[in-house]
């Protein structure tokens, strides 16, 4: 397989170290979307980070549809997706606040890099900075145990999207003093960071 798509990008990261996770073999491209337009275009013509081409050639987008390939393609005892109903529920919350996160995180960095500074508009970014609050908080509230995972006995899907959305917006949004606001996410991703998935994949 082959995984297109810089690890500057939380989605990118995301289905790499899940992929290392998951024990699945692939060869990281990384192509830029801006610096390589041309390039990307040739192996995808929508140009869309992450692209995964399969083993057979066939291109897919979006990376919550290639980790759903990913699980297929891993082995017994290989998945991060919860098979308790409870615990899986939960992994679905936890990964829809930190794509949540995500997002508005890069809405604000294209905001900001994007738009010229005299056709950003202030009260929209303040709407999507008030949405980006909303998502860490509540992922704050719902960290337990210091020394767990968030759904099993060892990082899954959830672990994997929060820490990925946690280190993103801490790196791209600096000034934002992210320790002191949200601490127990700030000690969750220094304990996934370390693992080896996380360490092979650095962020940018």
């Amino acid at each position: 397989m082959r995984l297109i798509g810089m690890m500057d990008s939380p989605y990118v990261r995301r289905v790499a170290v899940s992929l290392k996770l998951l024990d699945l073999p692939f060869r990281h491209e990384p192509v830029s979307v801006f610096r390589e337009y041309d390039r990307f275009a040739a192996i995808n013509p929508v140009v869309k980070a992450p692209t995964l081409v399969t083993e057979a050639g066939t291109v897919l987008m979006d990376s919550g549809l290639m980790l759903e390939y990913a699980e297929r393609l891993a082995g017994p005892g290989r998945s991060l997706v919860p098979a308790d109903p409870a615990r899986f529920e939960r992994s679905l919350r936890l990964t829809g606040l930190a794509l949540a996160a995500c997002e508005k995180t890069v809405s604000i960095v294209y905001e900001k890099n994007q738009r010229p500074e005299e056709k950003q508009h202030e009260p929209w970014l303040a709407r999507v900075r008030g949405q980006m609050f909303a998502a860490y908080g509540a992922l704050e509230d719902e960290m337990g145990d210091p020394g767990a995972w968030l759904t099993g006995e060892h990082p899954m899907q959830a672990d994997v999207a929060v820490a990925v959305a946690w280190r993103f917006t801490h790196h791209v949004l600096k000034d934002l003093d992210w320790p002191r606001r949200h601490p127990r996410l700030e000690a969750f991703s220094a304990r996934a960071e370390v693992l080896p998935a996380f360490a092979a994949t650095p962020l940018g």
